[in-house]
């Protein structure tokens, strides 16, 4: 594979966040008095690019940083309960490392939450460079930070690849226009469409293993 920087998507393609997400969208919704949604309703929406999630899961606008704040704290106080690896990715980000990868992060987790979790799971210093919801302007489906990304490592489009588990994330790389590979452990329901199934068959493609 002739690439240097492989750019990954973090909840629902490194880490299995389902629970944690769920829960701290619920946890922002009864400070502002609202029911909270269910587990369900909330993983089927949360990749969904045609809605707006702000007003999906809070009623607003646009994200502010009460949303933030709560949020966050939700993440603070429960990633050690929580949240988990998928099963070989710590073995892939190390093997991606030996083999001479520049490695990334592009998440709409905003940088605390996804600082910790990285820190907590022992895999943030894996990576050369990170971007987060709250880095640049736009969010995924918006490629603002790939771009980010990119101007950081001083890397071009062709260079990298990004790997994601939803529409954003694709979306994201093709406005980029950086190389895509969709997996299918996370979130979102792919039916028919080409999607890599395991972490294994991630890395053969990888590193021709």
């Amino acid at each position: 594979m002739d690439k240097k920087l492989i750019i990954f998507d973090m909840d629902g393609t490194l880490v299995n966040s389902s629970i944690t997400i769920a829960n701290a969208i619920n946890y922002v919704r009864k400070h502002l008095g609202f029911e909270p949604m269910d587990t369900e309703q909330i993983l089927r929406q949360v990749n969904d690019h045609t809605i707006n999630p702000a007003q999906t899961f809070y009623h607003a606008k646009a994200f502010d940083k009460d949303h933030e704040k709560w949020f966050s704290e939700y993440y603070t106080h429960n990633h050690d309960k929580e949240l988990i690896l998928y099963d070989g990715i710590k073995v892939l980000l190390v093997d991606l490392k030996k083999a001479g990868y520049k490695l990334a992060v592009a998440t709409n987790a905003y940088r605390k939450s996804a600082t910790e979790s990285l820190s907590y799971l022992e895999i943030y210093t894996l990576f050369d460079a990170i971007a987060c919801y709250d880095d640049v302007l736009q969010g995924k489906p918006h490629p603002d930070m790939l771009y980010k990304l990119l101007d950081e490592l001083d890397i071009r489009e062709e260079e990298a690849i990004f790997i994601g588990d939803g529409p954003r994330d694709e979306m994201a790389a093709k406005e980029a226009n950086i190389d895509y590979i969709m997996v299918e452990w996370g979130f979102t329901e792919h039916g028919d469409k080409e999607v890599v199934r395991s972490v294994k068959a991630l890395k053969e493609i990888l590193l021709h293993v």
